[in-house]
């Protein structure tokens, strides 16, 4: 796999003044989309999840998220080949059947991803927003423990530390959440605390071994990220579709496949489906200490939005909780220290989105640099 220099033109090198400008409020630009993508999934999920009636069905929005984005992949990789349809047949023959054994690698990660994405339906359907958005961040420490495991990866001191800040700040999170209930929109919805705390562990869990192994999987081949997202998004869409069967089977062969959809349903699908991709071109523009400090400010945004949308009560030790959440995200994103392993490790982090390498696709200006 590339390294993130090696997608930087000799021109961008240096940069004008006024290029210099540009590149500055663009990364104000990233900041503002990465919160509003982080946060508005979360409340929305929140949001349509615990409305009173009957509500959509969540492996059916999931599979539709991957049929969504496999289609931008599709279309993304005939504008690579100047709307060539043969061209793009050859090419996803070759490297989808052809190459089968390839393709297989992909079953474990697309069944990882397509159990997490049903278990954050689970998990945001029985927690607070803000307790959710503050314990998801415990993909942090999974993905950079089996980051260590898996590809031998060094964290630095302050990683260390950052990480166990984190693990702290989640684990007071919980304490002060256990036995109190949220003022919920609607008092009929069933809501588990349990059930929802272990849904989102899992989901951390699986995020981080996922991410990981797929950056393995990119590291050592030379498919594009778009048509590895193509052979993800296929395996995702027939996995979901078996745990629709096995889940909601008899219910939408009765109700129907788009039962319970509405416009803001849509808008939690196209967010699920195109945010991962919308945040790896934003990061474009922007680096590793503004991509922490917009999931931060993000955790910030969906505290005091849940306190006027669902009644969240927030006390000092929550406080305090996320305080350390917020205060370690930002440290593990900070730079380390210059020494010979830094550059590789901080372009090995950056991999673990899925979407990640945007630079084979995007036109390239001056002044710009992958972030991670």
């Amino acid at each position: 796999m590339a390294k993130e220099n090696d997608f930087q033109p000799p021109e961008e090198k240096a940069t004008s003044p006024s290029q210099r400008d540009v590149n500055r409020r663009l990364k104000y630009i990233s900041l503002a989309v990465l919160v509003v993508q982080n946060a508005s999934l979360i409340l929305n999920i929140r949001y349509v999840r615990t409305l009173p009636g009957d509500h959509f069905y969540a492996t059916s929005a999931v599979v539709m998220a991957e049929l969504l984005k496999v289609l931008t992949c599709l279309l993304i990789i005939l504008l690579q080949k100047k709307f060539n349809v043969k061209e793009m047949v050859r090419l996803l023959l070759d490297a989808i059947v052809f190459q089968y054994k390839d393709t297989l690698k992909l079953a474990v990660p697309s069944l990882i991803y397509t159990l997490q994405n049903n278990l954050q339906y689970v998990a945001i359907s029985n927690l607070p927003a803000a307790t959710f958005q503050v314990t998801y961040q415990l993909k942090i420490l999974t993905t950079a423990l089996f980051s260590v495991l898996m590809l031998k990866k060094s964290l630095s001191k302050v990683q260390w530390i950052s990480l166990l800040l984190l693990f702290a700040g989640v684990a007071i999170v919980q304490v002060q959440q256990e036995g109190n209930k949220e003022s919920s929109v609607s008092s009929s919805f069933k809501q588990n605390y349990m059930v929802g705390l272990f849904a989102v562990v899992i989901s951390c869990l699986s995020s981080g071994f996922a991410g990981v192994y797929f950056e393995k999987i990119l590291k050592g081949s030379s498919a594009s990220v778009w048509v590895r997202n193509v052979q993800l998004g296929i395996f995702g869409m027939a996995l979901g579709m078996l745990a629709l069967w096995w889940n909601d089977g008899d219910a939408i062969a009765e109700r129907g496949f788009l039962f319970g959809y509405t416009n803001m349903v849509w808008c939690v699908i196209f967010n699920q489906a195109f945010g991962g991709l919308l945040v790896a071109v934003v990061v474009k523009y922007a680096d590793n200490i503004l991509k922490g400090f917009a999931t931060s400010f993000s955790i910030i945004v969906s505290t005091v939005l849940s306190i006027y949308l669902f009644g969240f009560h927030i006390d000092l030790l929550f406080t305090a909780g996320a305080g350390l959440v917020i205060g370690a995200v930002y440290m593990y994103s900070l730079p380390r220290p210059a020494g010979p392993s830094s550059s590789s490790s901080s372009s090995l982090s950056s991999r673990t989105d899925r979407g990640g390498e945007m630079e084979k696709f995007l036109p390239k200006c001056g002044g710009k640099r992958k972030g991670s």
